[in-house]
Parts: C-alpha cells; structure tokens; sequence
C-alpha cells in the first residue's frame, strides 16, 4: 500500500509540473508570483471609461507631441498629415491631399507661413475663372514660403491649421469615453498597450494607450462617417521650429 500511495503521490507531481509548464493557465494557478502581477496589471482596477479619461489627461498634459494622420476628404481624395505641436502653440505639418498636392504649414510666434506644391495652389484656386495671371501667380508662389492671416486662411490652410491642436481630436474620444469596454493587450510599434472599444454615433471606435510609463493614447481610430486614424508618438520631446524666410 505504501508502493502504491508513493507512485501515486510521484503521478500526482508529475502530472502537475507538466501542466503547469505547457499552459498559462496553470502557470497563472501553480505560480503565486505570477498571478499577483496579473492581479496587478495596468489599470486592472480600472473600469474602461476612466482609463481613457487617464488617457485624455496625460495625452493633454504633454509638453510636446507627434501626430500623424489618416482620414480621406469629403470627395475621397487620401488625406494624411505629419504634424509636431508642443503645448506653446508652435507646430509644423505637412499635409498631403494625393493629387491635390501638398503642403508644408509652419505656426512660431502666433504667426502662420505656408509653403505649397503646384497642385495645391491650383487645387486651391479651383473654381475660379483661369486666367494667364493665375498661372503667373501658381508660379511665383510654388515652392515659397508665405505668410498668411489666419482669419483670411483658404480651406487647405485651415484644416492644415486645425491639426495643430491635439484637442480636436482628443475631444473626439472625449465625447464617447464612456462607452469604452478594456480589450486585450496589444503593441503600438515596440510599445506594450491596452486597447480599447466603444461607440461613436451608429459606428465605433478603437484606441490604444501606453501600459508601461505613462498612460498616453498611442493610437486611436474612427470608423464612423469619414473613417480617421490618428497615432501619437514622441511625448515630451522638444524641437525647435525655424521662422521661415517669408
């Protein structure tokens, strides 16, 4: 009997290191340590709307950030903008439009230079009767920097402006937080981070925030309406914005 009690203790142990090895779920059941870091994971006391909420504050408090963008205007034309803003207001982007060109937007001091492409002067000027003093316009202006009056600002300059401000979009989250449901983890780049769901009107989105360090957005998407990708990256990282010669 004591044989029998002994191979049967041995199975016992063996049975249990083996499953222990081969499944997380055991590993989770057999190693103590391991279970209180899953216990104690980034906002795992956390409900979904306030780590968003954690999200919005720390993305808004940022000294300085990188933004880029995807989203496609009103007749489907690609939209993507590369933008670095700090909290002071300065800003660069570079906004391209596919064929209707590109264009380079500087903000320093309160004042606002532009440089576009042909195509965008022209994409700018669309409608307009032609005349041979347009063209000589397009190409005095092509490639040069120019100042312009923010309240007298064309369309391509002001929605170039409006990406300046983290707010825009960040308010965008805002207005839905509170549907946010926690998902899995994920990597943004290299970087380890939560993702997150919830509703926007009759769509969704999706959003993931930082979990080690702080918890910025790392990347948030839209799919109602006018589909919009937005990724935020270099937090607190300074850089310089030349005045161009204008």
């Amino acid at each position: 009997m004591r044989l029998l009690a002994h191979i049967a203790a041995t199975a016992l142990r063996t049975a249990t290191a083996t499953l222990c090895a081969v499944t997380a779920l055991a590993l989770t059941a057999c190693n103590p340590v391991f279970a209180q870091q899953q216990d104690t994971a980034p906002f795992a006391r956390l409900t979904g709307p306030e780590v968003v909420n954690k999200a919005l504050a720390t993305t808004r408090a940022a000294k300085s950030v990188r933004i880029t963008m995807g989203t496609k205007s009103p007749d489907g034309t690609p939209v993507e903008a590369y933008v670095a803003t700090d909290i002071r207001g300065e800003c660069t982007v570079t906004l391209s439009m596919g064929a209707a060109g590109t264009m380079d937007l500087v903000r320093t001091g309160g004042t606002v230079y532009i440089q576009s492409d042909e195509a965008m002067l022209r994409a700018a000027s669309a409608g307009r009767s032609h005349t041979d003093t347009d063209d000589a316009e397009v190409k005095k202006l092509t490639g040069r920097w120019v100042k312009v009056k923010v309240d007298r600002a064309d369309t391509f300059t002001a929605q170039a402006l409006g990406y300046c401000d983290r707010k825009g979009f960040l308010d965008r989250l805002a207005e839905n937080s509170d549907t946010a449901h926690k998902g899995r983890a994920t990597t943004v780049g290299s970087l380890p981070a939560l993702s997150l769901t919830g509703r926007a009107g009759r769509g969704t989105w999706q959003a993931a925030v930082a979990a080690e360090g702080r918890p910025h957005l790392l990347k948030l998407r839209f799919s109602t309406g006018t589909p919009l990708t937005v990724e935020f990256t270099e937090f607190d990282k300074p850089f310089t914005v030349k005045r161009p010669a204008a």
